[in-house]
């Protein structure tokens, strides 16, 4: 089994899905597992561990098998038959370890939760990975906004700014919005420490 992590979502217009993009613990190979914008928006939510005012359907997950004292040990994507991504999530308790069947969008967004680590077999990397990962181009809105007015604001206030406009996508249940306002949180302190 080869550890992976997600190294980052993008957008996949062929299908109007998401590519999830998992590198190697130890190389340089990808593995895109594309995903629904709903399973998307979950994992980009861990991966930013945004706090949600109510669960989520994998915080609720999360919660049942906490409250049941259960450990999800690890998460394997195990096979690649027809075009399909088959994953387990290992589950281990007193009564002893039992894998269960999951998509691998599901299984991914629980292991981001619960810090389980995820693998994916030999095979599915030898099949379906690839070695580099082309950029896409910046779309309208995230070039114009990444400009921004950082440059006519004091930084505190913009990122008091950008707090707010977090906050309120939040409050909509806008998490896609959300993840985009995070990361230009996490930028905008980098710049001005």
């Amino acid at each position: 089994m080869i550890q992976v992590q997600v190294e980052k979502i993008s957008f996949y217009p062929p299908s109007k899905g998401y590519a999830i993009l998992l590198k190697e613990a130890i190389g340089e190979r990808f593995l895109p597992v594309i995903v629904g914008s709903f399973e998307a928006q979950s994992i980009a939510l861990a991966l930013e561990e945004v706090q949600m005012p109510r669960p989520m359907t994998h915080d609720l997950f999360c919660t049942f098998l906490d409250d049941l004292s259960v450990e999800v040990s690890e998460v394997v994507i195990s096979e690649l038959l027809e075009g399909t991504f088959y994953s387990k999530i290992n589950l281990v308790s007193q009564m002893g370890t039992t894998d269960i069947d999951a998509r691998p969008s599901d299984a991914i967004a629980i292991a981001l939760r619960v810090g389980a680590p995820i693998y994916a077999s030999e095979s599915v990397m030898e099949e379906a990975s690839v070695q580099e990962v082309a950029e896409q181009p910046a779309s309208p809105i995230t070039a114009a906004s990444s400009q921004d007015d950082t440059s006519q604001q004091a930084p505190a206030k913009y990122l008091k700014r950008l707090q707010e406009q977090l906050d309120r996508a939040v409050t909509e249940e806008n998490y896609e919005k959300a993840a985009e306002i995070r990361d230009k949180i996490k930028k905008a302190q980098t710049e001005t420490s």
